[in-house]
């Protein structure tokens, strides 16, 4: 094996703890109580290592979210055609983006967190939202087709999908159970919420 390759999967590696330990820290203690020193303990590097991959705490941030963006996305749209009628695209892409939240907890709850917080940039912001590209296109074509209230996106997302996201918060506090008869009944409210 070249010395190149093996230096790759060594920054690889430390990337990738850097990132893994930001997850964790930010979703055990928030954004403003994980700060660079906390990452790189628990990434178990050197403090000044984090600064030859990223420039500043905004910098990792912003990587980290459209990392899990992309995870996201493509667990949500694992299935789903765009060939498919609007109902059933959006029957698959609602019960895989149940499933993330229900089973990537760590992911699901640092997106939830980027929802409320202003540490994630605006730009940034606008280069996540792409990943939800393919439902946003078939919520289109059910406006199109007459099958889709003519809501803005979002609207459209806070009514179908944004729930999931307070259900999971619920499940996680012990508050509420989502079994398959709760998921099948919020899939039934969250077409109903949108369809025409």
């Amino acid at each position: 094996m070249n010395i190149q390759i093996i230096k790759k999967e060594k920054i690889t590696d430390k990337k990738s703890a850097l990132l893994s330990a930001t997850l964790t820290l930010v979703n055990d203690h928030g954004f403003h109580d994980a700060p660079m020193s906390k990452i790189a303990k628990l990434a178990g590097v050197a403090p000044a290592t984090i600064y030859l991959y990223f420039e500043n705490k905004q910098n990792l941030i912003n990587t980290l979210y459209l990392e899990v963006k992309a995870s996201f996305n493509k667990f949500a749209f694992n299935g789903y055609h765009e060939d498919m009628p609007v109902k059933k695209g959006f029957e698959i892409i609602w019960y895989n983006v149940a499933d993330y939240k229900l089973n990537q907890i760590k992911e699901a709850s640092f997106l939830s967190q980027c929802d409320n917080t202003p540490m994630i940039d605006e730009e940034i912001r606008k280069e996540g939202l792409k990943h939800l590209q393919p439902l946003l296109d078939l919520w289109e074509k059910g406006k199109e087709e007459g099958i889709i209230k003519p809501l803005s996106i979002f609207v459209l997302y806070s009514y179908a999908i944004y729930p999931l996201s307070f259900l999971m918060a619920m499940q996680d506090r012990n508050l509420y159970t989502l079994d398959k008869k709760v998921l099948d009944e919020t899939f039934r409210a969250a077409w109903d919420a949108i369809k025409l």
